[in-house]
C-alpha cells in the first residue's frame, strides 16, 4: 500500500521541524545562562559560594533557606559544586535574591558577594545586587 502524497510530505514536515527544534536549542544553549536542551556531559567542574546581606548586615543560611530552596542554593555560605554549570547556578542566585528581597519582610536591599571557581582558573568575585524594597 502507498501512503498519499500528503502524508509523506506530512511526516517530512514533521521530522524537518523536530530537526529545526532541535538546532536551535543547542545553538540557544551555547550562550544561554540556562542551557535547557543543550546537556553537554562534564560541562565543567566548577564551585561557588556566597555571602548574603541585607544594608550590610549578614543574613544567616537559616534564614536564607528558610525561603529560598532548591536548585542548590540552599546554604550559600558553603562552597558548593555547580551542577549545571557557574553561569547557569549563578543566574539562579541572582533571581533568588530578588525573590528573598520581596518576600523577607524587611526593607533594604540584598546583597550577594559570591566566589566562584570555574574548572581550574583562580577564584573570582563579584556582587549581585537585589533590587531595593
Amino acid at each position: 500500500m502507498v501512503d498519499p502524497r500528503w502524508r509523506v510530505r506530512g511526516r517530512r514536515a514533521v521530522v524537518g521541524g523536530v530537526l529545526l527544534a532541535q538546532a536551535f536549542f543547542l545553538v540557544r544553549g551555547a550562550s544561554a545562562d540556562h542551557a535547557d536542551f543543550a546537556w553537554r556531559m562534564f560541562p565543567e567542574a566548577s564551585d561557588w559560594r556566597a555571602d548574603i546581606t541585607r544594608d550590610g548586615e549578614p543574613v544567616s543560611d537559616a534564614e536564607w533557606g528558610r525561603l529560598v530552596r532548591g536548585r542548590g542554593l540552599s546554604r550559600p555560605s558553603v562552597r558548593h559544586h555547580a551542577d549545571a554549570g557557574v553561569d547557569n547556578q549563578l543566574a539562579f542566585l541572582r533571581a533568588a535574591l530578588d525573590w528573598f528581597a520581596t518576600h523577607d519582610g524587611d526593607d533594604g536591599r540584598v546583597e550577594a558577594t559570591v566566589t566562584y571557581w570555574h574548572n581550574d582558573d583562580p577564584p573570582k568575585t563579584v556582587v549581585y545586587r537585589s533590587e531595593g524594597r
